[in-house]
This record gives C-alpha cells, structure tokens and sequence, in this order.
C-alpha cells in the first residue's frame, strides 16, 4: 500500500469513529438523532456520513456495541506480562461477555455490513471505506505487545491476524450456530486455538 493509500484509509478509519463517537454522544443525552445530526454532530457532510453507514439505524446499532467494546486498561489490570496467552484468554473473555450482553445488536450489525457490501460489490464502490469498525486487533495488539520480542516480525503479524479469527463476533457465530456447541465447549475451543496459534507464531520461520 503507498503513503497516499495509507493515509486515506487510516482518515476514513478516523471518519467513521467519528461518527460512532457522534452517535454515542447525541444517544447519551436522550435523543435519537437523524443521520443528519450525527453528521453535523461530527462535523463531517451527509455525504459522507452516508458513504459509511446506509442509514441511520445502522449507525445507531453500532454506536451502542462501540460504547459496549471493551477497553485495555479494564482487560489487563493485575496480567501477567510474561503471558501472552493468558493476555489473550483475558481479552477472548471480554469480548464474550461483550458479544453475550449485546448478541441481538452484534447480529443486527453483520446483517447492515452485509448487505452494504452486497451493494459495493454490485455498483463496484470505494473498496477503501471500511464496512466495519475494527475493535478486537487493539486489544491483540496490546495482549502481545510485552512478549513481542518473542516472536519474529512477520510471526507477530501473522498470529495477530490469525487470533482475530478466534476472537470475536464470526468465531460465536461458528462455534453457536453451525457447530452448536455451548458456551462451555465453545470457550473451550477458543482457547485451545488461542494457545496453538501461539505456540506455532513461536516455531522457529513462523509467519514467512
């Protein structure tokens, strides 16, 4: 990717938390706001604001799950910071409880990225306005980052990408509706891939 593409993406990233951030604060004072307002709110055009979510209720759906995301200095307090692995069932543990208290909204918001990409790929959009906020690799990240020193670059890179595959809102959707497993067995599983995926990044040419 150039700097130039870099750039734009990182700014439409910033544009879409701002509109999330918007949301949350026009919601948090009792109003159900229009796509309007929370453009406004943000200080971005209609245009724009639409260039990220279809509608309003999209926009509010995913505005309550970002208040809900759960933030590192809650997830890490009292970790061990010599265990990756224990790091990461800290975080697997949060989105849970995240993913259980909000499942309806979570749904709800796959159903609008979906659908929104379904669209993209039929009038072939900017690909480069992301359907989704990010919000489980910031916690990877931060998981890993005192034992980054045991992995290899291009490892460290692989596992936080990997690991975004069992953590999160598609793993539930995986471990629930296709294999039916409870929530006992499906924890179970996470963790167990949380700590293969480890354990392979730490193999020596992991991740070229």
């Amino acid at each position: 990717m150039s700097t130039e593409a870099g750039g734009r993406a990182n700014q439409l990233r910033r544009t879409r938390k701002d509109l999330l951030q918007a949301a949350a604060r026009l919601t948090s004072q009792g109003r159900h706001p229009s796509l309007e307002e929370i453009a406004e709110e943000a200080m971005v055009s209609r245009a724009t604001a639409y260039r990220h979510f279809p509608d309003v209720t999209a926009l509010l759906v995913e505005a309550s799950l970002d208040i809900d995301t759960p933030q590192a200095e809650e997830v890490f307090r009292g970790a061990p910071r010599e265990d990756p692995v224990a790091r990461l069932e800290r975080v697997d543990a949060a989105f849970d409880r995240m993913i259980r208290d909000n499942e309806v909204a979570l749904r709800l918001m796959l159903r609008h990225t979906l659908e929104r990409s379904v669209r993209r790929g039929r009038r072939n959009g900017d690909a480069s306005t992301p359907v989704r906020q990010n919000r489980r690799t910031p916690l990877i990240e931060a998981a890993l980052e005192p034992a980054r020193r045991e992995f290899r670059p291009a490892a460290l890179k692989t596992l936080t990408r990997a690991l975004a595959l069992v953590i999160g809102t598609e793993a539930m959707l995986a471990l629930k509706d296709v294999l039916q497993l409870d929530e006992a067995e499906a924890r179970r599983v996470r963790r167990w891939a949380i700590r293969a995926l480890v354990d392979a990044a730490r193999k020596p040419g992991a991740g070229t």
